[in-house]
């Protein structure tokens, strides 16, 4: 028996003689740990051919995956996010099933607009999603701090990154104070343009001293500049190439202190159903040395959407890359649990 084992054993027996060493909540509550979610996108092939709608999601997640907490995506609500009698329906039908709703992703207007009505039109425009999330009985909001359609489209941000920052902080700031007064977070996504630096969204979170601000990292969103579209539409952004990333694993260290939950993002698998892409096992070693634990990580896998509507066959389909993205979920959590 080596040290570290015969060490553990004792402080156990000290603990179950009552002599207080180190208690048995002490021991359990190092034990690192995650509760295990699913992103709406992962279907977005599927939600946007119409073959599925917002609706059987809830059952989806369950039925199929044994997954009970949900992320929803705004787009997918089909603009019916104040319709009392729909979100009736959906919470119904979430209950019925025991599912926990955990957050919405707003996909809205610009939040970091330089223009002060654009802005503050862009903040009141989220509002009915703070509203929509409290009645669903989320924890939050996930926005974007950044002009999405600028980057979708291959162009870059007007501003400078300060001038951006200035803007988030007034901008993201008031809706937070919005969401803190319905008792919601609103957290933050590295996804487009000047939001794919960590240094930039740390740099805003440390501007603001709402405590329901937050991040949502994700492992596949560090792209800083991808190369220009052909065609305006999903299929031509999905061609096109990342040419400038930021270190995705030291991207996600540098965000973990304000996290609140983590996107696991895939695309495809090796043969060992790990992800070529990500070194799960390294990343999360990241995120568990931050003392971030007992969260939510989400399973977000794209590789569905590039198989079905950019014509990339060689990625699994939404079925396959959910079912392996939460086995590779399970292997962390059994090494480094």
């Amino acid at each position: 028996m080596n040290h570290s084992r015969r060490q553990f054993l004792g402080q156990l027996g000290f603990a179950s003689a009552g002599l207080g060493l180190v208690s048995m909540d002490t021991l359990m509550a190092a034990k690192f740990s995650f509760d295990i979610s699913l992103a709406e996108f992962s279907f977005a092939s599927e939600l946007f051919s119409g073959k599925m709608t917002n609706m059987d999601f809830p059952a989806r997640a369950k039925n199929d995956y044994d997954i009970t907490i949900l992320e929803y995506v705004s787009g997918f609500f089909n603009n019916k996010q104040k319709d009392q009698a729909y979100l009736n329906e959906l919470k119904k039908r979430c209950d019925d099933l025991g599912m926990k709703n955990h957050l919405i992703m707003v996909d809205g207007e610009n939040l970091t607009a330089l223009d002060d009505a654009a802005r503050m039109k862009a903040v009141e425009a989220h509002y009915p999603w703070v509203d929509a999330a409290k009645f669903l009985g989320c924890s939050a909001i996930r926005v974007n701090l950044g002009d999405a359609m600028a980057m979708l489209s291959g162009k870059k941000e007007e501003g400078t990154p300060a001038q951006l920052a200035t803007a988030a902080v007034d901008g993201y700031g008031k809706l937070l104070e919005y969401a803190g007064k319905a008792g919601l977070n609103v957290i933050v996504e590295n996804h487009f343009g000047v939001s794919t630096d960590p240094d930039w969204l740390v740099g805003v979170m440390k501007q603001l001293k709402a405590p329901n601000k937050g991040l949502l990292p994700d492992f596949g969103n560090f792209c800083a500049e991808r190369s220009k579209p052909e065609t305006l539409d999903i299929k031509g952004f999905m061609a096109t190439k990342c040419v400038k990333e930021h270190d995705k694993y030291d991207g996600v260290r540098k965000m973990m202190p304000y996290a609140r939950g983590i996107s696991a993002k895939t695309h495809q698998f090796d043969a060992n159903g790990n992800d070529p892409e990500t070194d799960f096992i390294k990343i999360f070693k990241i995120i568990k040395d931050s003392g971030w634990n007992n969260g939510i990580v989400g399973i977000e896998y794209e590789g569905g959407l590039m198989r079905e509507m950019g014509g990339d066959t060689t990625k699994p389909t939404n079925d396959e890359g959910i079912r392996q993205t939460k086995a590779l979920l399970e292997k962390v959590l059994e090494e480094l649990g």
